[in-house]
């Protein structure tokens, strides 16, 4: 029976990091606008997996009167957009080799990171988000007390009142550091691990690196992608089909572009 790990890649140095300019950004867009026409189809149907998840996501509070807890899920949950879009990376590295990217062979690409670092960073995504979501829990019950707690599934006046303000001013805060966090260890550490045979701690840690090495460019970078995910999420989800493809391609550039390439 064949070796299953023949085909991963080769034990690999950590790449050395580059100097960016704010030109990356939108030479890293160009070219995630060219590879989602290019492989349209592929774009489309990762995109519809996660556009689905929102929405599976969204009726299970209605039909369980949960709706209050749409407002910290719609901020947490762009946080797995990273490490869905693994496929979309495979298929711009595909673009740039001139190789077959038939969804079999990229979801067979997917499937073998099993057997790699990237389920180990899959968790990390997880636990964050499992901990970003009992933190806005925990949040709205100190500023809101338990009796609004249980009261808030069919109305969002509760908001409007002092306290209501009051805590999406602080959770948007708290919120926009656990984003800028996580994006520091996602942001080369997902794409990396795709290409490159490192363990996970390594790629974080390189990709905390290139965000310090380049802090002006990465954050310009983080603030593009909250914006345009942002306003995709706004149209029901819709815009997430465009958004989504064009922006995990760019992602794969931004990591082209952010590290030399090694062996």
């Amino acid at each position: 029976m064949p070796d299953s790990t023949t085909s991963l890649p080769a034990a690999s140095q950590v790449p050395e990091i580059n100097d960016m300019d704010m030109g990356d950004i939108g030479a890293a867009l160009r070219a995630g606008w060219h590879d989602f026409r290019r492989a349209p189809a592929m774009g489309l149907f990762f995109a519809l997996i996660y556009v689905l998840g929102g929405w599976a996501l969204y009726f299970f509070l209605v039909v369980t009167d949960q709706i209050w807890w749409a407002i910290p899920l719609t901020v947490g949950f762009p946080l797995a957009a990273p490490f869905l879009a693994v496929g979309l990376y495979e298929v711009s590295h595909r673009l740039e080799q001139d190789r077959p990217y038939a969804i079999g062979d990229i979801l067979g690409v997917v499937w073998q990171q099993r057997l790699r670092q990237l389920p180990l960073m899959s968790w990390v995504i997880i636990v964050y988000f499992l901990f970003w979501s009992f933190f806005a829990h925990m949040l709205f019950a100190l500023f809101m007390g338990p009796s609004v707690l249980m009261n808030v599934s069919t109305s969002y006046a509760y908001l409007f009142q002092p306290e209501g303000l009051m805590m999406l001013l602080v959770g948007t805060g708290f919120g926009a550091v656990f984003a800028l966090v996580l994006f520091c260890l996602t942001v080369i550490s997902l794409p990396l691990l795709l290409d490159k045979e490192l363990d996970f701690v390594t790629a974080m840690l390189t990709s905390f690196a290139t965000v310090r090495r380049n802090p002006r460019v990465m954050l310009v970078w983080g603030v593009v992608i909250a914006g345009l995910t942002f306003a995709a999420l706004l149209p029901g989800f819709l815009g997430l089909f465009v958004v989504l493809p064009v922006l995990g391609h760019a992602s794969w550039h931004i990591y082209r572009r952010a590290l030399r390439d090694t062996p």
